[in-house]
């Protein structure tokens, strides 16, 4: 793999990432992967795999801020975004900034949250900003959400609408350890937690920086046709009630691109694209309940359109 300020920056981060979260490489990449990318990630996993020792880990090798947002149902929009005080020596209201004013936000159990309380996440998500009282406040560069939810425990949740899980670039899963890797887990823990040791392995503002370097990594037309050939396909698959939108295509072309410097090469192969397509569509799908029945899955739908779409495509039909 040729050596790339990318994949310096990257290794350097996962390495440091891999005490913590053994086992775990691709996942840890596909979390760089949003990074470079400017986008969010849905962590979709049962309790205990490491979801919060991700983010930690993640923040503390780049020396970048990290809070954790424990969602509930009595949470407020302000407990998120912040709120104005009045102080009575200055006459004057005070802002005090909410959580979402960090590096990294963990939004752990984001599904336990009420709609209202979701919805304030939408603009910091989508603007990197935060309107309050009336005055708009950048957020803090880089910016991620790291948004966990529970897929088993479902009594007392708000499911995420269309709307805001289109928001996220990203959904994963990290899933319980290899037999090996959770003896070396139980090995580390022996004295004290390995997050405790973490040190910072970059700057974490040089990753600004690689974000020109991402968009500049090519994608022929032939893949641009590819890409756009598999999201329109979810669109009119028979057991589908709403395809991907173009955020969805953006999405997966900004992915591939990520992927692929990361990988050490100025341009996208089809196996990234592949590789991206159920992380980055299957929260964007909504499948038919008559389908659900028959037990089709927006991941077994990907998997078809993947393998029904030829890469030599031609020109695109409307």
């Amino acid at each position: 793999m040729v050596t790339t300020p990318v994949t310096q920056f990257a290794d350097r981060v996962v390495r440091n990432v891999e005490t913590v979260i053994v086992g775990k490489r691709h996942q840890i990449e596909l979390l760089m992967v949003a990074l470079l990318c400017q986008g969010h990630v849905l962590i979709e996993d049962v309790p205990g795999t490491g979801k919060t020792m991700l983010a930690r880990a993640t923040a503390a090798s780049m020396g970048i801020s990290f809070k954790r947002l424990q969602c509930t149902p009595d949470l407020l929009p302000n407990d998120i975004t912040g709120v104005s005080v009045f102080n009575q020596q200055t006459g004057q209201f005070d802002f005090r900034p909410g959580p979402v004013f960090v590096h990294i936000l963990l939004a752990d159990e984001i599904n336990r949250a009420t709609p209202r309380t979701q919805a304030a996440l939408l603009e910091a998500m989508q603007e990197r900003q935060v309107t309050v009282d009336g005055v708009t406040r950048p957020l803090p560069a880089p910016f991620l959400v790291l948004a966990t939810q529970n897929p088993i425990e479902y009594e007392g949740t708000f499911p995420l609408p269309e709307a805001q899980l289109d928001r996220f670039l990203i959904r994963l899963s990290l899933g319980y350890p290899e037999a090996n890797d959770e003896a070396q887990i139980l090995r580390n823990l022996r004295k004290r937690h390995p997050i405790e040791t973490v040190e910072q392995v970059v700057d974490g503002a040089d990753l600004l920086n690689l974000h020109d370097v991402v968009s500049d990594v090519h994608v022929d037309e032939s893949l641009e046709r590819y890409i756009l050939a598999i999201v329109r396909a979810t669109r009119s698959h028979p057991d589908v009630t709403l395809g991907a939108s173009p955020r969805g295509s953006l999405a997966l072309y900004k992915t591939a691109q990520a992927l692929a410097a990361l990988r050490g090469r100025d341009y996208v192969v089809p196996d990234d694209v592949k590789t991206l397509v159920p992380l980055t569509l299957t929260h964007r799908l909504i499948v038919k309940p008559e389908s659900q029945l028959r037990g089709r899955t927006a991941q077994s739908i990907l998997a078809e359109i993947l393998e029904r779409t030829d890469l030599d495509l031609g020109d695109l039909k409307a």
